[in-house]
């Protein structure tokens, strides 16, 4: 007979793309899980893995099976879930991503303070500026600053957040604030280098984009944000980022006569499942701990 632990070690291998991935995931030995999958194949009667110093792939009937196993995994963690909620509790795992910068200025925080009305769910939180595909990498929900394209998640939003032109006095002072568009075009720029280097804004004459001149780019907001409060160059920053230095001074809203496009954060989840009471509960957690509008918004 089957094992559950064999089956769950299977989709964790299948999902993740090797064994000691899926073995970090699971929180288990590299060698317990690789056991588990011997004799899922022994018990099957079929190899369902291809294994190679440098690949792991499937094989035909790995791929066949791979299917009903994420099913008979998901179903079963389902039902443990809902006996728990049924008796008044959420517990079990939950696998959450999002960017590191607001994970690590908010989402840090309002997930610890969580799991402290709700000590029975274990979750995983990993924080990267890529975006990362939900179904693939194993994900329950993500958090995401901007659209949510992919068809097969459905995304709810949490809050919506401005986007700024922020120097330091320092800067200022040395080289002038822009007043326009075409003197910004000309301002040495702090770039994000993960998407387009565009800024997009909105004016009387319409939407206008800038392709301004960089002098860094980088793939994290936080150090966006450090090298303007350096005095390096002008950048183009989430509110959620700078809020408290504006507040201090030790950044300045750079006006340039028209509004930077803004973005919207999400937490999103596959189209495929309903969301569970986990990413329920967290959802609305999220949305009371920002607020409407978003703490970072306020005066």
């Amino acid at each position: 007979m089957m094992k559950l632990e064999g089956v769950a070690a299977f989709v964790a291998v299948a999902e993740a793309g090797s064994i000691s991935e899926a073995a970090r995931r699971l929180g288990l030995a590299k060698s317990v899980v690789s056991e588990r999958v011997t004799e899922l194949e022994r018990l099957l009667g079929a190899s369902l893995m291809q294994r190679t110093t440098r690949k792991l792939t499937l094989t035909g009937d790995g791929e066949m099976f791979l299917e009903r196993a994420r099913r008979i995994v998901r179903e079963t963690v389902e039902a443990q879930a809902e006996i728990a909620e049924r008796r008044g509790s959420l517990s079990g795992p939950l696998r959450l991503a999002g960017p590191i910068g607001f994970g690590m200025l908010h989402l840090g925080r309002m997930v610890n303070a969580f799991l402290a009305v709700h000590p029975a769910i274990d979750l995983s939180l990993d924080l990267d500026d890529k975006f990362v595909d939900l179904a693939a990498d194993g994900y329950d929900a993500v958090i995401r600053h901007g659209p949510v394209e992919d068809s097969r998640l459905i995304a709810k939003r949490l809050a919506t957040s401005r986007r700024m032109l922020v120097a330091a006095p320092s800067y200022i002072e040395k080289h002038g604030a822009p007043a326009s568009l075409e003197e910004l075009a000309g301002a040495c720029a702090i770039l994000y280098a993960n998407r387009s280097a565009d800024w997009r804004f909105r004016c009387s004459e319409g939407e206008t984009i800038l392709r301004p001149r960089a002098c860094l780019r980088v793939n994290n907001g936080i150090v966006m944000r450090d090298a303007a409060l350096a005095g390096l160059g002008i950048a183009l920053l989430p509110t959620f980022f700078m809020y408290e230095q504006l507040a201090s001074g030790a950044l300045q809203h750079v006006d340039v006569g028209a509004e930077a496009e803004g973005a919207e954060l999400y937490i999103a989840y596959s189209r495929n499942r309903s969301a569970s009471a986990k990413v329920a509960a967290l959802t609305e957690w999220l949305r009371t701990e920002i607020g409407a509008p978003a703490y970072w918004e306020r005066p």
